[in-house]
């Protein structure tokens, strides 16, 4: 079977919409008025382990799949991530996100890219860049948390950026083609500001599934962007 489809950079931020803060009681009417607009959709996993809070299984990405054609990013907010690789890919994830601070990252990694999706490792905000160094022949994502991950709407954390420069700095001087993705508080004014610091994936959820009229919401960020 043929991996699912998932966008290499191209120089421009893409805008990611997280399923954690859509309407599930009528998802594809919630995702109607972005899909056009987004370059791929996540979904957060969290067990109550890795993070104190517990969200989606496989079935919600096959459901996003249903509702969407957009490619999709499972973020694994996990203590063993090792345990749901499989699962995740069946489902339809493009790309699976794993954590630096989790169970055997590693192996984790090589297990994603040998099934054929892309694979991205994600930093808590304490953990220090360098942490991506021995993965990063492996990597088509860094994610930078500008929030401690487990919960949506939290405050965006701005001494990020400089984490997030030197991130842009390392992929630049890597010569491979990795997005950049920063998450947590992204909203109308603090995309501007990840996306001045270097990252080229923009995670946007609260504030988009919390708009009046999200479609414009977008086309405002891709604008200034």
């Amino acid at each position: 079977m043929k991996p699912p489809f998932f966008p290499l950079p191209t120089g421009r931020a893409a805008l990611v919409p997280s399923v954690l803060a859509a309407d599930f009681t009528c998802l594809r009417d919630s995702l109607a008025p972005v899909k056009k607009l987004a370059d791929w959709v996540q979904v957060d996993v969290m067990d109550g382990h890795f993070v104190p809070n517990i969200s989606f299984g496989p079935g919600i990405v096959s459901a996003v799949a249903a509702a969407s054609s957009l490619p999709i990013d499972a973020h694994l907010m996990v203590e063993d991530p090792g345990r749901f690789i499989g699962a995740f890919a069946s489902a339809g994830s493009g790309l699976i996100t794993v954590h630096a601070e989790a169970l055997a990252p590693g192996p984790c990694l090589k297990k994603i890219k040998a099934l054929g999706l892309k694979a991205g490792l994600a930093l808590r905000p304490k953990t220090p860049l360098k942490r991506v160094l021995p993965y990063l022949p492996l990597l088509d994502l860094i994610l930078i948390m500008t929030v401690e991950p487990g919960f949506g709407g939290q405050a965006f954390m701005p001494e990020m950026m400089p984490k997030v420069a030197a991130a842009r700095k390392l992929i630049s001087g890597s010569g491979r083609g990795i997005w950049l993705q920063v998450d947590g508080g992204i909203n109308a004014g603090t995309a501007e500001t990840a996306a001045s610091a270097g990252a080229d994936s923009l995670v946007i959820g609260s504030a988009l599934f919390s708009a009046a009229d999200p479609a414009a919401l977008l086309r405002g960020l891709k604008k200034k962007i």
